[in-house]
């Protein structure tokens, strides 16, 4: 059965060992480690991690990794700011996602997440090539480490994400490219169903986030975020149909706020979870 956790996030002043017996605390097995800042990618940073979850027997199902320069999360200015499809901030950004690979190496984590931004619907945009080579290099790379690299689902279409990754993977030359599946950022975005969306790229999906939310009535804004379970994302049909595709991985919690309230709503995601669940035993 799958293992239930929650998302991370590291930041200079972070008290890992700390945050890591809060998780465990909370009743969860596993964490996803979100890391923006490049500069904590160093030994004395993995060490911390490292003696952190040797203490606390927290697993780190995937380093979510950031990115520098400016970034705005919305339908005007992501597409001109967010990830790599940016040629302005392309090889910044793949430079740092390099170090976030040999980090997680140091870490003992075979998995990386990132956004890579609003990937061209179009395959005769000027872009698309180069986008597929900065991602094919780094997919490349990863692979001399040991590492997966997995696309954060959400900012383009079910069907753009999987041919991108025909195309990066070259017909299986690179099998270390996956999903994050985010359960609500489909929605958030207005992109697709988030249970059809398994039917289309299902079989790459390696890691999760479970999240919901309402599609957009805005045409400049995302949609809302919300408490598991009062979205549109239908999280039980999204976990049945992760089963028939055979996934077995973790299941990891996230809500983007902050306060009681994200860990009221966390902790309301887990029971939520466990009683899905329960009923597929």
């Amino acid at each position: 059965m799958s293992k239930l956790g929650v998302k991370v996030l590291i930041y200079k002043d972070t008290d890992i060992l700390a945050k890591l017996k809060e998780v465990k605390e909370y009743g969860f097995e596993c964490c996803q480690m979100d890391i923006w800042d490049t500069a904590l990618y160093t030994d004395e940073k993995a060490k911390e991690i490292n003696d952190a979850v040797a203490e606390t027997g927290i697993e780190i199902s995937s380093l979510w990794a950031g990115w520098s320069g400016p970034g705005e999360w919305n339908f005007h200015a992501g597409p001109m700011t967010l990830g790599l499809v940016p040629p302005a901030y392309r090889m910044k950004r793949a430079e740092e996602l390099l170090l976030a690979g040999e980090f997680a190496v140091k870490i003992n984590v075979s998995r990386v997440a990132t956004h890579v931004g609003f990937l061209p619907e179009n395959m005769n945009d000027p872009e698309y090539l180069g986008v597929v080579a900065i991602i094919r290099h780094i997919v490349a790379r990863y692979k001399k480490l040991g590492i997966n690299f997995l696309f954060e689902t959400g900012q383009e279409t079910p069907i753009t994400l999987l041919r991108v990754i025909e195309e990066v993977s070259m017909g299986g030359k690179y099998e270390n490219i996956g999903i994050n599946m985010d359960t609500a950022n489909l929605i958030l975005y207005g992109k697709a169903n988030s249970a059809d969306a398994i039917t289309v790229f299902g079989k790459y999906v390696m890691d999760t986030h479970i999240k919901d939310g309402l599609y957009p009535t805005d045409g400049k804004k995302l949609g809302q975020e919300v408490k598991v379970g009062e979205g549109m994302a239908n999280i039980p049909e999204v976990i049945k149909r992760l089963k028939e595709v055979g996934y077995t991985g973790n299941l990891i919690i996230e809500r983007e706020i902050s306060g009681e309230k994200q860990i009221a709503d966390i902790l309301h995601a887990k029971k939520y979870l466990e009683e899905i669940l329960a009923t597929m035993e």
